[in-house]
């Protein structure tokens, strides 16, 4: 099959990741987790006293972003790029509910996005790429070859993100989860610079009720069908 780009996006929690990951394995193509990298900037800015859930100093974030550097490194064990702040793995780090609370806040920041978007677009120069985010099929790869946008109910997404958190022995409430879910909807949704809507041409899937390999089926037809092959 030819060469093609993926974009995947839609509300935080619908397994963007999840099915990215998939698909990049069974193509052979690269995997880029966008969200991570939103996540890896905002834990910096967390880190180093710009961003709290009551106080952000975007001024003063834009001024250090030359002293960000984000690198994606090959885990052939998890079979996927694990995120690298500076030279240190924060896989783990910006995955937490902390983050989450300030991850919206930091991507609202347009400088922020320019940088990151710039980055994403090199990465994807040569296509065979997967990528996942927000705003990957309307800003990042407009003209991508195939282009879907996921979608699930806020109390599914918040079921979902809460049963992760809670496995991987994160001290989190169901509730407390929900409302970080909802609140993430309507700042993305919200926000000036590229909110998240869904591509003219892009398709949407809710998977709300679909398992992980009914929904990975449906894309991997969507994905032949893009290369005109018929089964």
């Amino acid at each position: 099959m030819k060469k093609i780009t993926i974009a995947i996006d839609g509300f935080s929690s619908t397994g963007k990741s999840t099915l990215a990951k998939q698909l990049a394995k069974q193509l052979g193509y690269v995997y880029v987790d966008t969200g991570a990298m939103y996540r890896a900037v905002t834990y910096y800015a967390m880190q180093n006293g710009y961003v709290s859930e009551s106080f952000l100093d975007k001024e003063g974030l834009i001024l250090k972003l030359s002293a960000i550097q984000l690198q994606f490194q090959f885990n052939p064990i998890l079979g996927f790029g694990e995120m690298y702040l500076n030279g240190e793995n924060v896989e783990q780090a910006i995955r937490t509910i902390e983050v989450s609370r300030n991850v919206s806040k930091i991507a609202e920041i347009s400088e922020v996005r320019a940088k990151l978007v710039e980055q994403q677009q090199a990465m994807g120069r040569d296509k065979a790429i997967v990528m996942d985010g927000r705003d990957i099929g309307t800003v990042v790869f407009p003209d991508a070859e195939l282009k879907l946008f996921m979608n699930a109910s806020a109390s599914t997404r918040a079921q979902r993100r809460y049963d992760e958190l809670i496995e991987k022995g994160q001290n989190v409430t169901y509730e407390e989860v929900l409302q970080n879910v909802e609140q993430r909807d309507y700042i993305d949704t919200h926000r000036d610079d590229s909110p998240l809507v869904k591509a003219n041409d892009a398709i949407e899937i809710d998977n709300s009720f679909m398992t992980k390999k009914e929904q990975f089926d449906l894309v991997m037809q969507l994905v032949k069908e893009k290369n005109g092959v018929i089964t």
